[in-house]
C-alpha cells in the first residue's frame, strides 16, 4: 500500500501555484487522491491542500526538499504531513467531564484517529475515567502562588510525551501569556457561544432566566487574547420556555461535545489553514456539516430521526440534512416514510443538489 500524505500552504495568489505544485507532486510519482483550494479576494492570499500517495520507495524529505524550493518562490508558508502518523493528544479537564469522556470514547472507538497520550487536571475527578481508557492522568493543582509552576508542568508534559495537540476540554483556568505563545497554533478550547452574554459561573441557568430560544458553543485556537482565538467550529440548538436549566445544561453538554470533537478531527486530518484572525477549513468533501458517515449504517438511529423519536434529531442530525432526510420531493414536500430514509442515507452520503 502506497504511504500517503498532506500538504497544506498558503501565499499570496498568483498564476501558476497548482501548476508548479501539482507538477512537482508528479515528477516525484506521486498521486493525488483529493485537493482543496480558496483563494481570499479580501486578503489577497490563496489556500491549498492536497492529499496525495507516493510510492514507498521514495523518502517523504524528498518531496520536502523539492517542496521547501518551490515555496521560496511563492513565498509559502506550507506544511507536509505524513498522513501514517497517529497525532498525539493531550487533553486538559477541570470538574465538567463531558467532553473529555466524548474524546476519550472516540479515540478508543477509532471514530478519531489519535492518540491521547496523558489527561492533566487541576482536580483528581476524572483519574479514574481516565484510567478505565488506560490513559495516564496527571494531577496538577493550581491556585495563584503556583500558577508558574504549573503551567512549566504542562509545558514539561507536552515536550516529554511529544505532544501535538492541546485540548481544553472544559479546562477551566485563564492560560497564561507565557502558556498561550508555547502553544500557539496547537491548543484548542471549547466554550459554550454565549460569551460574552453571559460570563461566569452557571452561563445555561443565566441563559435560561434570561429566555434565551438558542443555545451553542464555539471551538477556537487559543491565543492571548482570552476566548478570542480563531474559530475552528460552531454549532447551535433550539431551546424553548418549557426547557429547565438542567434540560439547557444537558443539550448543551451534547453540543459542545460535537463541536470539540468536529474541532480536532479537522485539525488532525490539516484541514484547517489560518488566515489572519480568522480560519479557512477545508471540509471533507460530500458531508454535510457535523455529518459522520458512521450515522448512514445505524439504521435504528436513522428509522428514530425519521419517526422523530427520543429526540434524535437534535442528537445526530444537522437541521439542513433532517429537512433532506424527511422529504422525498423538495416541491411537494412529501414525507418519506422510515425504511425509505434509511435506504436512502445509506445510498447517498452527500447533500443533493439544487
Amino acid at each position: 500500500m502506497r504511504p500517503d500524505s498532506i500538504l497544506t500552504l498558503s501565499c499570496p495568489d498568483r498564476t501558476g501555484i497548482v501548476y508548479r505544485v501539482s507538477g512537482l507532486l508528479f515528477d516525484h510519482g506521486c498521486n493525488i487522491l483529493d485537493a482543496q483550494q480558496f483563494g481570499d479576494e479580501e486578503s489577497g492570499r490563496f489556500f491549498l491542500r492536497v492529499h496525495f500517495d507516493r510510492d514507498a520507495g521514495l523518502p517523504l524529505d524528498t518531496v520536502h526538499a523539492a517542496m521547501a524550493a518551490l515555496a521560496a518562490d511563492f513565498g509559502m508558508d506550507w506544511q507536509l504531513h505524513d498522513g501514517r502518523r497517529r497525532p498525539r493528544l493531550l487533553v486538559l479537564v477541570s470538574k465538567q467531564g463531558h467532553c473529555l469522556n466524548d474524546l476519550l470514547f472516540r479515540a478508543h472507538s477509532g471514530q478519531l484517529k489519535v492518540d491521547i497520550a496523558a489527561v492533566a487536571s487541576n482536580h483528581a475527578d476524572f483519574a479514574a475515567l481516565a484510567a478505565s481508557y488506560q490513559v495516564p492522568f496527571h494531577h496538577l493543582p493550581v491556585n495563584a502562588d503556583t500558577r508558574a509552576a504549573q503551567e512549566q508542568q504542562i509545558i514539561d508534559l507536552v515536550e516529554r510525551e511529544r505532544i501535538d495537540l492541546v485540548v481544553l476540554a472544559r479546562y477551566m483556568q485563564i492560560l497564561s501569556p507565557t502558556l498561550c505563545r508555547a502553544l500557539a497554533g496547537r491548543a484548542i478550547n471549547i466554550h459554550h457561544s454565549f460569551l460574552p452574554s453571559f460570563k461566569g459561573a452557571q452561563p445555561y441557568h443565566q441563559a435560561h432566566a434570561r429566555g434565551v430560544k438558542i443555545i451553542g458553543a464555539t471551538a477556537h485556537y487559543v491565543t492571548e487574547d482570552l476566548d478570542e482565538g480563531p474559530i475552528i467550529e460552531q454549532d447551535v440548538a433550539r431551546v424553548d420556555h418549557a426547557m429547565t436549566p438542567r434540560e439547557l445544561v444537558r443539550l448543551g453538554s451534547d453540543t459542545e461535545s460535537q463541536v470539540l470533537a468536529r474541532a480536532v478531527r479537522r485539525h488532525v486530518e490539516h484541514r484547517i489553514l489560518l488566515n489572519g484572525h480568522r480560519t479557512v477549513v477545508f471540509r471533507q468533501r460530500g458531508l454535510c456539516p457535523g455529518w459522520s458517515p458512521a450515522i448512514a449504517h445505524d439504521a435504528p438511529a436513522v428509522a428514530a430521526l425519521a419517526w422523530g423519536r427520543s429526540n434524535a434529531r437534535h442528537r445526530y442530525v444537522p437541521s439542513a440534512l433532517w429537512e433532506w432526510m424527511t422529504t422525498s420531493d423538495p416541491i411537494q414536500n412529501r414525507p418519506l416514510h422510515a425504511g425509505r430514509a434509511s435506504r436512502r442515507v445509506r445510498s447517498r452520503h452527500r447533500r443533493p443538489s439544487g
